[in-house]
């Protein structure tokens, strides 16, 4: 399991090492590696992505969200949040949904924050993701139409599992400061 772990954390430094970072992660920090790995995976899948990390004032990254139901469902993550080349804080993300769902998928969520005021509602604890927001499946192009709402710009990059449903729920987020 630690050759394992240090064979992931080499390949991600060789690919670091030819990749521009928007922020570098503390080699030591499983939660930093972890955000750095859905980054490449999310620009691999769709390049255009890059913008939204170049043009946002900060944005929160969770790179493992778990998410499974039947009949009443829910989905809980944890994440960073970055501004500049720094982390700024932690995150969680929780979600319950109610209605025809059954199964199971992991996937990383990115949240976008367009300028000061969207991302400081979110560090206030003022931000939720009400059932009517949608976040764009991150694939090849998918962000070349995509734009922010209400300051905010949402990004899913499925990781894996298989989930039917239709459902009602939002997503609530709490915030501490690093």
């Amino acid at each position: 399991m630690n050759r394992l772990l240090l064979a992931a954390i080499t390949v991600t430094f060789a690919v670091m090492a030819t990749t521009t970072w928007a922020f570098e992660p503390n080699v030591n920090d499983e939660q930093e590696l972890a955000v750095a790995r859905a980054i490449l995976d999310i620009k691999k899948a769709d390049p255009g992505i890059q913008r939204f990390f170049d043009d946002s004032t900060a944005y929160a990254v969770f790179p493992s969200v778990g998410k499974g139901g039947i009949g009443i469902g829910g989905a809980h993550g944890k994440g960073l949040v970055i501004a500049g080349d720094k982390v700024i804080g932690r995150t969680t993300l929780t979600q319950v949904t109610v209605g025809l769902q059954l199964g199971g998928q992991v996937y990383a969520e990115f949240i976008f924050f367009k300028d000061e005021a969207a991302l400081g509602n979110f560090q206030r604890g003022n931000y939720e993701m009400g059932a009517q927001a949608s976040a764009v499946a991150a694939t090849a192009g998918a962000s070349a139409d995509a734009n922010y709402d209400k300051g905010v710009a949402i990004f899913t990059h499925a990781g894996g599992g298989l989930m039917a449903e239709a459902t009602v729920g939002g997503q609530k987020f709490t915030y501490e400061a690093k």
